[in-house]
């Protein structure tokens, strides 16, 4: 599925783990695997991004000043290799799972389902889970160390409470976050879609709007920006959510939704739309947001030339977007809306850089990724692995690979084996992207696929459905989680079936 890979980038899905450290005991030795929370975003020192640690270090004199004491943790065996994988997260302690967020707003799927507990998903590993925020990263290996399984450290971690962590290897998966720096007003008034505390709040915005426009004439006016797969998908599914309570309009700077789309996905994506009468402004890009209480009296028209309607006559406060013409022949235009949902663009937490000789800062391109050789180890770090939205990774035609959910699963994979064989000194697999298809989510019953092995065919309606939420359970983490959330989607499935029958008979027989 064409989505921007999250925080979930999983340690090869948590239970591979085990694998690695139950392969590497067989062949040289087992290491320690942390994995460190970021609670609340990423801290800066000289321009770098906050990471992990290893062995004293000269970083101990440079922090020694800071006003929280700095304890240094101690691993549970420091005989045996130490990987830290550092990511990003808003949520507080569970790991979620991005693709499947849509299904919080449909109710087809509850929270624990595609959002379990560290606590839970750990309780049989050996990992050891940190919940703090980093401060600042002080990577040692560029110091000429070949990434062989020596004691020397590959660098340390200051975290906010004080904290300090050696490593030996880093794994950056930091995922993405929304990019709302792009249009006046957005970062104030938009409501972004990437993570799970952006879900419940959409979802409880809704169901404010939807308590108070109960009984009312008045629609709710949703105005989506972007019509790449999320903005689609959400579209998608807040249309069918409010059905004809509400009006949804889907903003695109581009003339076609799903510009990357195979065709099959984006034809049935333009129907399941065009059903659900989903307005599509295409060839506009959002100029700025605006409270409406804020325009009172301004000088900003709307195409009619009238002003827009007053905070007073509404009874409740609305969002004004101004329109701005990509493309020649169209006229600018004025929207009203009750709720802003902003899809376009997202960018790493990992700081852009400015530019220095300082070899012990991260390479990083304009978008602020690590950049990576095709093992996925960041270039000129080699005891730091970067992947998902974290890596800037090229494929064979020098293209930097999207960011998607599929993307970021296979090269967990490649992190998990290329992480062994650098520690068992072992040669390291370079990455090939594998593009299997692309999915996306168009309602309760309704979804895309197109699969990459077979040209020309999509599955859609209830058969693409089921299909996947098939792949994706697959792709949950742990088996013990996916076989709970397995028996509670066959139970729901049950009794929406029993549901719909009686439904079904009851106007078959108030019919006869």
């Amino acid at each position: 599925m064409a989505l921007a890979a999250s925080a979930l980038t999983p340690l090869n899905r948590i239970s591979n783990a085990n694998r690695w450290s139950q392969v590497s005991s067989r062949a040289s030795h087992s290491f320690n695997v942390s994995l460190l929370f970021e609670k609340r975003g990423i801290g800066f020192r000289n321009g770098i991004a906050a990471a992990a640690a290893s062995s004293p270090s000269p970083v101990i004199e440079d922090i020694s000043q800071k006003e929280i004491p700095q304890r240094i943790y101690t691993w549970p065996d420091n005989k045996k290799p130490r990987v830290l994988r550092f990511f990003w997260s808003t949520s507080l302690n569970v790991l979620f799972f991005k693709p499947m967020l849509y299904e919080l707003l449909s109710g087809e799927v509850d929270a624990w389902e595609i959002a379990p507990r560290f606590s839970e998903l750990l309780a049989n590993t050996s990992i050891q889970f940190f919940q703090d925020r980093v401060k600042m990263l002080h990577p040692a290996d560029h110091l000429g160390m070949n990434g062989s399984t020596g004691s020397c450290s590959g660098g340390t971690v200051v975290l906010e409470s004080g904290l300090l962590i050696e490593y030996d290897w880093l794994v950056l998966a930091l995922g993405s976050e929304a990019k709302l720096d792009t249009a006046p007003g957005a970062a104030e008034f938009a409501f972004p879609f990437s993570t799970l505390e952006d879900a419940c709040k959409v979802d409880n915005k809704l169901k404010e709007l939807e308590r108070r426009k109960f009984g009312k004439d008045t629609l709710i006016r949703v105005a989506v920006v972007g019509c790449g797969y999320s903005g689609v998908e959400l579209a998608a599914t807040v249309s069918e959510r409010l059905q004809d309570r509400g009006l949804v309009q889907a903003i695109n700077v581009n003339t076609i939704i799903l510009p990357t789309a195979p065709p099959g996905n984006r034809e049935t994506a333009l129907k399941v739309l065009s059903s659900r009468k989903v307005q599509l402004l295409l060839g506009y890009l959002v100029r700025c947001i605006r409270k409406e209480s804020d325009l009172e009296g301004s000088a900003m028209p709307t195409e009619a030339g009238v002003f827009p309607k007053t905070l007073a006559e509404h009874g409740s406060e609305k969002y004004i977007l101004e329109l701005q013409p990509a493309e020649r022949g169209l006229q600018r235009q004025i929207l009203e809306a009750d709720l802003v949902l902003w899809t376009v663009g997202s960018k790493p937490p990992l700081p852009q850089l400015e530019p220095c000789d300082r070899p012990h800062e991260l390479p990083l391109n304009g978008r602020g990724q690590a950049e990576t050789d095709e093992t996925l180890r960041v270039k000129g770090h080699p005891r730091i692995f970067a992947l998902g939205d974290s890596s800037a990774l090229r494929d064979m035609n020098g293209r930097i690979l999207p960011a998607t959910a599929q993307v970021a699963f296979q090269q967990a994979d490649f992190t998990g084996w290329n992480l062994w064989a650098a520690i068992n000194d072992r040669p390291l697999l370079p990455f090939r992207f594998q593009n299997l298809g692309e999915m996306m989510t168009l309602g309760r019953n309704d979804a895309a696929l197109s699969p990459s092995f077979i040209e020309g065919l999509t599955l859609e309606g209830p058969v693409g459905h089921a299909a996947r939420k098939i792949a994706y359970l697959l792709r949950l983490p742990t088996d013990e989680h996916r076989l709970k959330v397995g028996i509670s989607w066959l139970t729901k499935s049950a009794v929406d079936s029993v549901a719909s029958l009686q439904s079904t008979l009851s106007k078959v027989l108030s019919g006869s």
